[in-house]
């Protein structure tokens, strides 16, 4: 008898023994937060964040060194509907603009001293319309996340995700409608930047792919739907999350796209988000409900709907800052000395 598993056997696995935070470290990050000059909790949520950090990397007074702004970029064969106002090649041309330093990634990279990988995921060859097949078979949607996974080979300290990929706003909608049910018109709003009539035929798109793939989905199968409804982008995605708890590797999650990304991991156990944070609530309505239903309070609320990591981004900044006044802040001895 064979003794060869499934394609994401390995990731399931891996999901069954993640490492935690630890909970030593934290406990004298909290104890340190107590003594240093300020009023107990006049920081808010930073000092909630500080704790975190030091959970996650281990450390009493971490610092963030090398952060990583991660961008999947990939096609789908939805698009052929007409869903989308920009043409096929919009993917390309902004991974070309990210690569010339022209996107507004670049320039909050730049302002915020953050690492900037754009991963191109096959570009020329779209996943299959979710609307009539599925987007990958398990082998290739199993080898992306393991490709996703590499985001993380390089060091980086704090991991902040984002995506391109045109297409993966109806994907995404479909894949949230399988894994968290309600009707497809909760998960795809129409967008103020088109026409109403782009918006329409997405959501047919959405409401076929789900009648199409839902027969052959349970919840509780995550991965199925990811290769089912998802994208390229989205499975790497996922494997860079998955990667980055396997690392102790914090993590800012994006919009949209990302989160339903996270969600698929969330749906196989729901402490595998515990390293990440919602950097932002984007202008899509969906990506609200969404991070309710992953418990996830987002660090900004900017009207953002830009995608490729911007809103991951800026925030990287307020984790950073968190960090800082963490390791460096004096406590009140110090402070009470330096007065004398």
């Amino acid at each position: 008898m064979s003794t060869i598993g499934r394609p994401f056997d390995d990731f399931r696995a891996l999901l069954h023994n993640m490492p935690e935070a630890d909970a030593g470290q934290m406990a004298r990050a909290r104890a340190r937060q107590a003594r240093l000059a300020k009023p107990q909790g006049a920081l808010g949520r930073l000092e909630d964040i500080a704790v975190w950090l030091c959970g996650w990397r281990g450390r009493e007074k971490p610092l963030i060194l090398r952060p990583l702004v991660a961008v999947f970029a990939g096609n789908h064969g939805s698009i052929r509907h007409n869903t989308s106002p920009w043409p096929p090649e919009t993917t390309r041309h902004m991974v070309d603009n990210f690569a010339r330093g022209g996107a507004a990634v670049n320039q909050i990279c730049s302002i915020n001293d953050l690492g900037l990988k754009v991963y191109d995921l096959a570009l020329a060859y779209p996943t299959e319309d979710i609307s009539s097949d599925a987007a990958m078979d398990e082998r290739s949607c199993a080898a992306t996340m393991a490709f996703g996974m590499e985001a993380v080979a390089g060091g980086a300290d704090l991991l902040c995700l984002g995506e391109m990929g045109n297409g993966n706003r109806t994907a995404a909608a479909a894949m949230a409608c399988l894994l968290f049910g309600g009707e497809p018109e909760a998960w795809l709003s129409p967008a103020a930047d088109r026409d109403s009539s782009f918006y329409a035929r997405e959501l047919a798109v959405v409401r076929r792919a789900v009648a199409l793939h839902k027969p052959y989905c349970d919840a509780a199968d995550s991965f199925e739907v990811l290769r089912r409804a998802g994208g390229r982008e989205l499975a790497a995605l996922c494997g860079a999350i998955l990667a980055a708890r396997m690392e102790k590797v914090p993590v800012i999650l994006d919009g949209f796209a990302v989160c339903v990304a996270a969600a698929v991991l969330y749906k196989a156990n729901p402490r595998a988000l515990d390293h990440c944070l919602a950097g932002h609530v984007s202008a899509e309505a969906a990506h609200k409900t969404l991070l309710e239903r992953l418990d996830k309070k987002p660090l900004l609320d900017l009207g953002l709907s830009l995608g490729e990591g911007v809103g991951a981004a800026l925030a990287a900044n307020i984790v950073k800052s968190a960090a800082l006044c963490h390791a460096q802040m004096a406590g009140f001895a110090l402070a009470d000395s330096a007065l004398e």
